[in-house]
């Protein structure tokens, strides 16, 4: 398959699914090697046999949404978004939480891919901050559109590469060293549920103190999607709390409902009169 003739292919085929283009031109041959795949099993030659396909068989469409996920996650990603809700703004949230008498905090990570950046909450609480809060608890619900991600996930076992931007300590203290892979202890798996689910069609019932929603709405759905999720997302958000997005994500103009709370990251609030 050509590259030129995946482009046109995909320039076409993505607003169908409520992607955009321009979020796949750097991964689009992560796409274009899945599609060759399925092409070779289908026995067919040219990309316009395949879009006739799946414009008439919603499964082979379902398939090429798939097709279409980039699951790319590691420990601590992004480091200076998670040395702030380390440093400064888990600790406010918290202390916002108890003077309202709460003994919860509600987050929500959505599209999770393998896993890495909810274990990074649960680790930055468990290890950093629950014992300065003992009467909060921190719990996580962890959606994804793919039931196979989500497995990898609950399973909790990670390449050595996963960790290369997490602090030095994690894999020792928190992880069971394998041959090959290192899966967290058990006591670092509670109050984390597992739900999958598509936000392009169903979102989780708030309120959230805070939702992680790193490159994936923002950077491959289309611009009509991102302004109706972007009210959705605020909606599930209490006032005052925390939006985290990818590092090269911005949320669309004139969004309602969002101040910056850090001016050099990624990371809005939800205004207290929205």
């Amino acid at each position: 398959m050509k590259d030129d003739d995946c482009v046109r292919f995909l320039q076409g085929v993505l607003p169908r699914l409520d992607l955009k283009w321009t979020g796949y031109r750097k991964v689009r041959r992560t796409v274009r090697k899945r599609m060759g795949r399925r092409l070779h099993e289908l026995r067919l030659s040219a990309l316009g046999a395949y879009a006739r396909l799946i414009e008439q068989n919603p499964e082979e469409r379902a398939r090429l949404d798939a097709f279409c996920r980039i699951p790319i996650s590691r420990f601590y990603r992004d480091r200076g978004v998670f040395d702030a809700l380390t440093g400064r703004l888990l600790p406010e949230m918290a202390e916002r939480a108890l003077a309202t008498a709460r003994a919860e905090l509600r987050c929500w990570r959505a599209g999770c891919a393998s896993g890495e950046e909810v274990y990074s909450l649960r680790l930055i609480w468990d290890l950093d901050l629950a014992a300065r809060f003992p009467e909060l608890r921190l719990t996580l619900l962890t959606t994804d559109a793919d039931d196979t991600m989500l497995a990898r996930a609950a399973a909790a076992c990670y390449p050595p590469g996963s960790f290369k931007d997490a602090p030095e300590n994690w894999p020792d203290v928190a992880f069971l060293r394998g041959r090959e892979v290192l899966c967290l202890r058990p006591e670092y798996r509670h109050d984390i549920r597992f739900r999958q689910q598509d936000v392009r069609a169903v979102l989780p019932d708030g309120p959230f103190d805070l939702i992680l929603c790193r490159n994936l709405v923002f950077t491959y759905f289309a611009e009509a999607l991102q302004h109706r999720l972007a009210g959705s997302l605020a909606a599930r958000l209490r006032p005052g709390g925390l939006l985290v997005l990818g590092a090269h994500e911005n949320l669309p103009a004139e969004s309602a409902g969002f101040e910056r709370a850090e001016k050099t990251l990624p990371i809005w609030r939800r205004t207290e009169n929205s």
